[in-house]
């Protein structure tokens, strides 16, 4: 599932600065697909979150 966006202070090159956050959770029968495939996919779902244009591009 995907839960709201809130702004929530994050740390980056040292210094706490607010950002957009948004939790992203997967369920998944563990007879059918291992967790390392699974993961897998949170991250592409994540790289294509941060970055549309990679999904738009192929990349």
């Amino acid at each position: 599932g995907m839960h709201n966006i809130v702004e929530r202070p994050v740390a980056i090159n040292g210094q706490v600065v607010i950002r957009p956050i948004m939790y992203v959770a997967l369920s998944y029968d563990h007879r059918v697909i291992d967790g390392r495939e699974s993961v897998g996919f949170l991250v592409r779902v994540k790289q294509f979150l941060e970055d549309p244009a990679r999904l738009l591009l192929g990349v």
